[in-house]
């Protein structure tokens, strides 16, 4: 039996466009066949690497071409909303780089548009496939830690992301970058809708070395039968610190609980003449030259869901109320106030 092909358009061509592609080449089930970006160059360099066939530098040109069956949009993420649109719009199924949008308007325009096309949506919140989490996952809801009761999430980021890495972070904030991971995780680990936040925000280290962005939010989170979580995100842990990533969890239920150190574990370390590291075993790491880490796999999941029609472990609703939430968060921060979170 000849095996489902999925016909993947690629909307940008960075770094992680550069990875689809790579995981779309590999995938049994996938073949990467054009990709788009203003930068026709590096578009052409990325279907030159991986045998995709069309270029674009026009994303509409790419929703019209009959050729492809779904698309992965990773784009920065305040761009999301319009390519989302076109491409539902043009019947294809999509997948989109966290967040699903930055602002509530765009967020309700991509579901809209998702709906009333009848195509099939997922935002990568890629950590459910992270091996920590997604173990702590199913020890909870076997029940013999009991509820979930309070939580704590840490994940921050050395300033490198946001001063060399992204080109946009001024435009873009932690809480996009990182914060929806970290809140969909404890979502998922509790099983319940955020209900009440309150947070406060420090700027100025990023400002000064020209990037005009907030430095770190911490947040208190209060769900809706009553439990609560404690979460920092940030990126202006020191450019020394041993892993790109400055990653904590911990977990108390009713009858146990779960901690986490994911960055700076003893599993692994290097040590040279100039400094120690923990090399990445979690999140984009390869094996005999393929990718096999946890940002990965969720991409994997899409085609695969694609192929055997299965709901995507990451629907487009959680992906919505994670949106809604941090925009609760943004505001609660902007008036040192505590924020009821409104999903309708």
């Amino acid at each position: 039996m000849e095996m489902k092909q999925i016909r993947m358009g690629i909307v940008g061509a960075g770094t992680w466009g550069q990875t689809h592609a790579s995981i779309y080449a590999e995938h049994v089930c996938a073949c990467p066949v054009a990709i788009c970006d203003s930068r026709e160059e590096r578009a052409r360099e990325i279907a030159d690497k991986y045998g995709i066939e069309k270029v674009y530098t026009d994303y509409h040109s790419l929703a019209a071409d009959p050729d492809v069956d779904a698309v992965a949009i990773v784009t920065p993420d305040f761009a999301h909303a319009d390519i989302a649109v076109a491409m539902a719009n043009a019947g294809k199924d999509i997948l989109i780089e966290k967040p699903l949008a930055t602002t509530r308007e765009d967020i309700e325009r991509i579901c809209k548009a998702v709906r009333e096309n009848k195509v099939r949506c997922m935002v990568d919140l890629h950590n459910r496939w992270n091996p920590p989490f997604n173990t702590a996952k199913q020890e909870v809801e076997s029940g013999k830690l009991g509820i979930p009761y309070t939580g704590y999430i840490r994940h921050s980021d050395v300033k490198w992301v946001a001063t060399d890495m992204l080109s946009w972070a001024s435009r873009s904030s932690i809480l996009w970058f990182l914060g929806s991971h970290s809140l969909d995780t404890l979502r998922w680990i509790f099983g319940d809708e955020v209900k009440r936040v309150y947070a406060v925000k420090r700027k100025g280290i990023l400002e000064e070395m020209g990037v005009d962005t907030d430095d770190i939010y911490l947040t208190t989170i209060e769900f809706a039968h009553g439990g609560v979580a404690h979460m920092e995100n940030g990126w202006i842990t020191p450019n020394g610190n041993t892993n790109v990533n400055d990653y904590k969890f911990s977990v108390l239920c009713t009858k146990g609980m779960i901690n986490m150190d994911l960055s700076s574990h003893n599993l692994i370390q290097e040590v040279t003449e100039v400094n120690t590291s923990t090399p990445d075993i979690l999140v984009s790491n390869r094996v005999f030259d393929r990718c096999k880490g946890l940002s990965y796999e969720s991409i994997r999941d899409f085609i695969d869901r694609l192929v055997d029609g299965r709901e995507f472990r990451v629907s487009m609703e959680d992906a919505r109320r994670t949106a809604i939430a941090i925009l609760a968060i943004m505001e609660s921060a902007e008036k040192g106030m505590p924020v009821d979170v409104n999903y309708d």
